[in-house]
Parts: C-alpha cells; structure tokens; sequence
C-alpha cells in the first residue's frame, strides 16, 4: 500500500499530516510575506544606482528566502529551532524573543494559524487528490498576497504571474476547469480590470488600480476558468464596499483613501475554489 492509498483508507491521519505540515508551510509564508517586498524595494534601489551611475550598496544586508538565517530585528541573534516552532514557540516565550524579551508581531502566529485551518479545510474537502495538492498551493499563496497586499499596496509579479502559470498547468489535466476556459480566463481576467481602469482614469484623471490586480484576476480565472469571474468580481467588490464603509465610519475618515483590493480577490477566488459550483447551480435555481 503506497502512501496516498494509505492516506485514503485514513482520511484523519491525512488532515493530522495535512495540519501539521502546513503550520511550517505557514512560517514559511511569513518569511515570504516578510521578505519577499524588501528583497524588490533592494533590487529596484540597486537598479536605480546602476542606472544612475551610482556605486552598488556595500552596506546594507542582503536578503533571499533562505539567508540569512531569521533572526530577532532588535538584538540581531539567530532564532534557534526550538524558538522558531510554529505557534507553540510563541505561546512558551510568551510572544516575546528569548534573547532581549522584544514583543515579537502577532501576525507570526497568525499567520501560521490561519495557514493550518484553511489547509486543513481544503484537504477535507477535496480529500486524497490532486485536487488537494493544487488547492493548497493555490491557497498559500492568496494567502501571502494577502498580507503583502495589506502592508505595502504591493501584489508581486513573482506570486501572481507564477499563480497563473500553476492554474494553466493544472488546466492540462483538469483538475478544476480545462485548458480552454483557462486561457480565457487569464486573458478575460486581465482585461476586464484594464478595461475597468482606462474609463476610470478617462473620467477622474486618477489610478483606480494597479497592474497587480490585472495580474491577479487573471491568475484566477486561469486557476478556476472564466466562468468563475462574474462570481469572483462580485464577491470581491461586496465585501470591498463593506470593509471600507465600515473602516471610514470607525476612524471618522470619508476622504478618498486608498485601499488594497487584493485582500478581496484572494478572499472571493478562494471561496469561488471551494463553493463556487454550488453558489453558480444555486443562484441559477432561484433565477
């Protein structure tokens, strides 16, 4: 008996696997979520000086995903393993280092703990398949625009563009649409925002959206198939309305204030993943 036939004859040894895999996967998106803008705000300053005929930068630190090694941002001491497991860690050093007792970000455990509920549901409901595998990749990294998103307005080319590579991929052996309406999906995607974006600045003069959005809503609609947009878009937009009324009635602020609008994609192409089929089949009953 191989390993998924295993899996398979034990459904809840797959979702303890499935649980306890993703709470590293979702350390490890914290470093992506961390590390990943200043390693772009670095290359661009670089490419600026280089452009400008400036020296490089010797003294600032470089980064990668990998190095260097994830360490305290206030005393600068490496992490140790046995500091740095995934929510348990930060509950025994009472989120604090073990070093110069810094408050260490709740985002941290968070993060991680979000990454393992929705992993977990997504295993759960698609069970021993690869439908699971791509469904989880499809969900860690909505998950990493997410933040990414919320702190710097910023939706990576490296996450979206390799998001709609996955979903095109996927489409060849159509595990959530196929190769068809996967290509229009991409291209549809991107150019209802675009489209959306060039009468807006006709009428207003100002940017409503960056390319980023163009690029996301592409990804999912090569990921999910255009079918899936109408749905997407619209969940997207009714809990953007919602979410910024709600944010200016709080701080007392009705001026023109900008807000990410990737948050609410990842959020809808998520549940456009996971229920959208059956939000479609009901919505057309009650029509």
């Amino acid at each position: 008996m191989d390993i998924l036939q295993f899996f398979a004859a034990n459904p809840d040894i797959f979702l303890i696997v499935t649980a306890f895999f993703s709470l590293f996967i979702g350390s490890f998106l914290n470093v992506v979520i961390y590390r990943l803008p200043r390693m772009m705000e670095q290359n661009w300053s670089e490419e600026c000086r280089i452009y400008l005929g400036l020296k490089p930068h010797t003294d600032i630190e470089k980064l990668n995903l990998y190095l260097p090694f994830s360490h305290c941002p206030r005393c600068k001491k490496v992490i140790r393993p046995w500091h740095n497991i995934p929510i348990l860690s930060y509950l025994w050093l009472r989120g604090k280092c073990a070093y110069c007792k810094a408050q260490i970000s709740q985002r941290y455990p968070l993060v991680e703990g979000l990454t393992c509920v929705v992993s977990v549901y997504v295993a759960w409901k698609f069970g021993v398949t690869w439908q699971t595998a791509a469904a989880l990749l499809f969900t860690w990294l909505c998950i990493c625009l997410t933040f990414i998103d919320l702190d710097y307005h910023l939706l990576p080319d490296q996450l979206t563009l390799f998001l709609l590579w996955a979903g095109l991929f996927c489409s060849l052996f159509g595990l959530f649409t196929d190769s068809h309406d996967a290509i229009i999906g991409a291209i549809a995607g991107y150019m209802i925002f675009a489209a959306i974006q060039i009468v807006f600045g006709w009428i207003t003069h100002k940017t409503g959206m960056g390319q980023g959005d163009y690029k996301f809503l592409a990804a999912l609609g090569a990921y999910l198939g255009w079918q899936m947009l109408p749905l997407i878009i619209l969940l997207a937009s009714i809990s953007g309305v919602i979410f910024t009324l709600t944010y200016m009635a709080i701080k007392k602020h009705f001026k023109s204030t900008p807000l990410p609008f990737g948050p609410y994609l990842a959020v809808a192409g998520w549940v456009a993943l996971l229920w959208g089929d059956e939000i479609m089949k009901y919505y057309l009953q009650v029509i």
